[in-house]
């Protein structure tokens, strides 16, 4: 039986972690002299550290900034990473795949510390295969870079594996690698939004998804499949 990769986000998807993102930034461009308003952060959240500097501050800014930006972000965030919220059911929800037979896969923006902080938080490091963090890919979401080296990592084709995401960047991502794509509004990005980016099926959350898994493209027999 060919091997069937289950590929997760992680930011707002397996964890509650997206506003505390858009308040980091929103500090970390205020300190370098830009006022950025916080639902524009939110719309970017999801892209990589120089992305979203390049998204939110345009191509003639200052790019001297953008390592002082990026790293005062970092420091911001830090002072969170001891008490990050996983959301309900997302260890339920990974080791329930793992049980079923999907490998699980992370594609995260997220490395190093922040990333084992993640993983802590949702506390199901038994039911993951593999991670595709910022560290292994070259270009972050929306390229399919991430996907395709978890689907590497898995062991799987394009046609059998499923990513979950919260943003347009990773359904967009998935898109571009062939994967088909559920998403979840827990990360705050309106439904309509997520369909025009390629989601197959939308769920509340993950605790949602985990109720409805038969209902879900995790299955072959699911109108998504």
């Amino acid at each position: 039986m060919a091997a069937r990769a289950a590929v997760f986000d992680v930011d707002g998807t397996l964890t509650d972690t997206n506003h505390l993102h858009v308040v980091a930034w929103w500090e970390a461009f205020r300190q370098a002299g830009h006022t950025v308003p916080m639902p524009d952060i939110h719309r970017a959240i999801g892209l990589g550290s120089d992305d979203l500097i390049e998204r939110l501050l345009g191509p003639d800014r200052d790019r001297d900034q953008d390592s002082a930006i990026g790293s005062a972000h970092k420091a911001l965030y830090g002072t969170y990473v001891d008490r990050l919220p996983a959301f309900e059911g997302a260890g339920d929800l990974l080791r329930a795949l793992a049980g079923r037979g999907w490998r699980v896969v992370l594609a995260t923006s997220a490395s190093g510390p922040e990333l084992a902080a993640l993983r802590r938080a949702v506390d199901a490091d038994e039911a993951i295969a593999g991670t595709a963090s910022s560290d292994d890919v070259d270009e972050g979401k929306p390229s399919p870079e991430p996907v395709r080296l978890a689907l590497e990592l898995a062991g799987a084709e394009a046609g059998q594996a499923v990513f979950v995401g919260d943003t347009v960047w990773d359904m967009e991502a998935a898109a571009r690698a062939g994967v088909r794509s559920v998403a979840v509004l827990s990360g705050g990005i309106p439904r309509a939004d997520l369909e025009r980016a390629g989601a197959d099926a939308v769920f509340r959350d993950v605790a949602d998804l985990l109720a409805r898994l038969d209902e879900s493209p995790f299955v072959d027999e699911s109108p998504f499949a």
